[in-house]
């Protein structure tokens, strides 16, 4: 008879992650919560319990009962609009739930190098200087500082189309301590009127394989909830989410939560 010998296990999930992460699942193991958490999701603008009642086919109080459910967990947020209750996601929670997925699973999915069918027609070079004025035009004027920080001096990139520049790439140093060298802070953007070409996929392409070659171990960045384009992106390129950063980010007079990924070089995976 042959004996089977335990393989050690890396690690346990935290008590705490497992009960969060458990409490999620279990919320979502009723198809109707499943149905009103992607209508909702799918409603930048919210729904009002009566719209997803009408949606979802059923009674007022089961939809009710549903919500609250959803809204205990924190997959969604209520408010008070008049006499009618708006319903809207909670970016925060759901766009955590790859990572709880990710992280129940152990991580035991490889992650891509990189993104596939990067366009031919975009060009990325390295930064010159006399690209300064471009670059501030596509941060825009809340963000002109940003392609500025202190970048790594072979980790500048500029994307062109056509010979015009519409994007651009850069790896900062996290810290200056020793204990962080190795680790690199990557900024991607591109210019409104080129998304959609595979500016952001040229860029991404060219910073993460050149990173790798410089032996820089870990990259990491930061996105906004709702922008869904940039997180897949940076999946693309084998990023992973660590987790969700509460009210770290301003737009205008608003506080945002943010999404912290990071990737890893091959060899730290």
């Amino acid at each position: 008879m042959t004996s089977v010998v335990p393989v050690p296990l890396a690690g346990l999930l935290p008590e705490q992650e497992a009960a969060t992460y458990a409490g999620w699942f279990a919320c979502l193991a009723e198809p109707m919560r499943v149905k009103l958490l992607h209508a909702v999701a799918t409603s930048p603008r919210g729904l009002t319990v009566g719209a997803l009642t009408e949606i979802l086919g059923t009674s007022q109080s089961t939809c009710s009962h549903h919500v609250r459910k959803l809204a205990e967990v924190g997959f969604l947020h209520l408010r008070k609009e008049g006499t009618a209750t708006v319903v809207t996601i909670n970016q925060s929670c759901c766009s955590g739930l790859p990572h709880a997925a990710d992280a129940v699973m152990g991580l035991l999915a490889p992650r891509p190098c990189c993104p596939d069918n990067v366009p031919d027609d975009v060009i990325v070079r390295p930064m010159a200087d006399g690209d300064e004025e471009t670059l501030r035009r596509i941060s825009g004027e809340g963000a002109a500082a940003e392609f500025d920080v202190q970048g790594l001096p072979d980790h500048r990139w500029v994307a062109e189309y056509e010979g015009e520049v519409v994007g651009w790439a850069v790896a900062a140093p996290i810290s200056s301590r020793a204990c962080h060298q190795g680790v690199a802070e990557a900024f991607v953007r591109v210019a409104e009127s080129h998304r959609g070409r595979g500016v952001g996929k040229a860029l991404i392409h060219k910073q993460v394989t050149e990173a790798d070659a410089a032996g820089i171990r870990t990259l990491q960045t930061s996105v906004f909830t709702d922008d869904r384009a940039s997180l897949a992106l940076y999946r693309s390129a084998g990023y992973r989410t660590v987790g969700i950063r509460e009210r770290i980010a301003r737009r205008g007079d608003v506080w945002h939560d943010t999404i912290f990924l990071e990737r890893r070089t091959e060899v730290d995976r």
